[in-house]
């Protein structure tokens, strides 16, 4: 099943929307978000597509989560039940170009301090070669695929079953480096998306 890409959403425009309503210069929020300058610039003129990392360490800046990036009209909702058409997608928007990683959330992650996410890594896709770090703790069962987890110094690819648990200030990153596609089911607290 492949990942659905949604065209009608400019990451671009988004994120000038929301360093604009920060009252933050291109240049004050790559200071804040320890990104380079013209990083910011080529994002918001669509010249490149975030990884995942990058994205999520833009947003710090902000701050703002990925979950409110992407779904500013999200309303709270106390649901304790939610069907797979109810996750909120953090990231299938994100590029047009690249082999895409779904995550999808389950329910307001802010309102509990926990986030529940079921993921999905097209084969080739990659968090980025910039390590994502924050603070919290995180960890995950890959149901499908082989999916190379790096925490630190240590990589490991696991497959169906396998699990990490790890703290999140450490850099770390996933890959499907393989030829099928990876599903995953992770947890964090606090909530980093």
């Amino acid at each position: 099943m492949a990942i659905p890409m949604v065209e009608d959403f400019d990451v671009g425009v988004r994120l000038r929307e929301v360093r604009v309503e920060a009252g933050l210069s291109q240049r004050a929020l790559a200071e804040r978000a320890g990104v380079p300058h013209g990083q910011i610039s080529l994002v918001e003129t669509n010249r490149n597509s975030p990884s995942v990392a990058s994205l999520r360490k833009i947003l710090g800046g902000i701050p703002i989560t990925m979950s409110d990036f992407f779904e500013p009209d999200r309303t709270e909702n106390d649901s304790v039940f939610f069907g797979h058409e109810d996750l909120i997608e953090l990231t299938a928007r994100m590029s047009k170009d690249s082999a895409p990683i779904s995550i999808k959330q389950a329910g307001d992650a802010r309102l509990h301090n926990l986030q529940i996410l079921y993921e999905r890594y097209s084969p080739g896709s990659d968090t980025g070669a910039s390590m994502l770090e924050h603070a919290g703790h995180e960890g995950g069962v890959v149901i499908a695929g082989r999916l190379e987890v790096t925490v630190g110094s240590q990589r490991k690819v696991l497959g169906p079953g396998d699990t990490y648990l790890f703290e999140s200030r450490i850099p770390h990153r996933f890959r499907n480096t393989g030829k099928e596609e990876v599903i995953l089911i992770s947890a964090g607290t606090p909530p980093y998306l």
